[in-house]
């Protein structure tokens, strides 16, 4: 059975409309869908989100993770934690570290939240060994929260298969986002 986890980002919740459609669609293309609502979203902590992930996971089937904004870091470290494969991960928007104007706007309490996101490495060579199918990562051109410097990164670390869209913000709501057929068409290529 093919089961797709979606995990939301910094601030979200499951029922963020691209999340939804997704879980919809996804759904229509016979995947079984859990999209957790992570702890304390409006101050993430690695532990806690890794392990909601760890409890919701069941390792027996055919698992497909999707991730956005700081959702991607958490799938990542939960991925390096386990002893089976996965089989696909898409990430939307994966964000990884704070920009200058971040930084300047929401001043010093969110700058100690993300802290241990941005400091504490990543076992890349651990994760890709765990993924089946080549990560995809799905980058917008405006993103005021991932520069299009992460690309790179993404393609040397994970191997990963990068689209830059056009215009989509950070893909959310207030971006008017509500949908991402990228990620459906994505994720229906990996086996």
């Amino acid at each position: 059975m093919k089961h797709a986890y979606i995990i939301h980002g910094w601030g979200g919740n499951p029922n963020e409309p691209m999340l939804v459609w997704l879980k919809k669609e996804l759904g229509k293309n016979g995947f079984n869908v859990t999209a957790p609502k992570m702890p304390n979203p409006e101050e993430p902590e690695i532990g806690p989100w890794v392990n909601k992930i760890s409890e919701i996971v069941s390792p027996d089937e055919e698992i497909y993770f999707i991730g956005h904004s700081v959702g991607c870091q958490a799938v990542l470290r939960y991925i390096q934690t386990i002893d089976f494969d996965v089989r696909g991960v898409v990430l939307i928007a994966p964000w990884m570290h704070l920009d200058e104007n971040t930084i300047e706007e929401e001043g010093e309490e969110v700058i100690e939240a993300a802290r241990p996101w941005m400091e504490t490495p990543i076992d890349w060579r651990k994760v890709k060994s765990r993924i089946v199918n080549q990560p995809v990562c799905i980058f917008s051109d405006n993103d005021p929260y991932v520069p299009l410097t992460e690309v790179d990164m993404f393609r040397e670390k994970l191997n990963a298969k990068t689209i830059v869209e056009n215009d989509k913000g950070h893909f959310t709501s207030s971006d008017n986002i509500t949908e991402n057929p990228t990620v459906i068409s994505e994720i229906l290529k990996l086996k």
